[in-house]
């Protein structure tokens, strides 16, 4: 039987107990650790590398937000929290799901389906490549993000940091443009030029530009200019 390591994180020890009794039928899901706090979970991510976490989003000090916002990489998440006003915030964020305390037996039945969907297919994709229907998570300022990758059309670096253009909107990550690159499936974005990977997925129409250069439009509008080196990369990358 496959198994999905799982971490609990709420700073009331007997909602922790609740999500565990609401695991017991799911024996797949084995609960490596549990955290009152922020700082106690992230060392506990750290170290148990858990598959899936149920995070409260009100803690002291630090919020379920805050904890996300300082990982480096974040696990399939579940929010559980007394407030439902938060439901709405978090399916625009694309969270996996959001259960509201307390814990009822058939909607949590249905969130443990959903959760094994999505692990199943994250251990069928290349271990060290984020796959495409993988969801990263974004706190820009005031503003927070579940973004899928396949949404992302393309990536621009801001010295320490990258700007993320998906839909009408776009957002901050403290992560270097290198760093990503490692991260993205090399299949479907590539690295334009210094500054800029695109998501080929995104392209319209590419186009000669000058010193035999190539310059691609991509179906939102924007001009990305490759650089010598990647448009003879690029051309290769698509012979047959």
């Amino acid at each position: 039987m496959k198994t999905f390591k799982t971490l609990i994180i709420d700073d009331e020890r007997l909602a922790r107990e609740e999500v565990k009794r609401a695991l017991k039928p799911h024996q797949e899901f084995h609960v490596v650790g549990e955290a009152s706090h922020v700082d106690e979970a992230i060392k506990l991510i750290e170290t148990e590398a858990p598959d899936i976490i149920f995070l409260d989003i009100h803690m002291p000090e630090k919020s379920g937000f805050d904890l996300l916002e300082e990982l480096g990489t974040v696990p399939e998440v579940v929010f559980t929290t007394a407030y439902d006003q938060y439901a709405v915030k978090a399916f625009e964020l694309n969270a996996l799901d959001y259960l509201v305390k307390p814990l009822r037996e058939e909607r949590f039945a249905k969130t443990i389906a959903k959760v094994k969907q999505e692990l199943l297919k994250k251990r069928q994709a290349t271990p060290d490549v984020l796959p495409m229907h993988r969801k990263i998570f974004i706190k820009d300022g005031e503003a927070c993000y579940f973004i899928p990758l396949a949404d992302i059309r393309y990536i621009e670096s801001m010295e320490n940091y990258a700007r993320l253009y998906f839909g009408e909107q776009k957002a901050m990550i403290k992560r270097s443009l290198n760093l990503l690159e490692e991260k993205l499936d090399p299949t479907v974005f590539f690295r334009a030029n210094r500054s800029q990977i695109i998501n080929t997925h995104y392209i319209q129409e590419i186009h000669p530009h000058f010193n035999n250069r190539l310059q691609i439009k991509l179906t939102s509008g924007e001009t990305i200019d490759v650089s010598s080196r990647q448009s003879v990369k690029f051309r290769n990358w698509n012979s047959l």
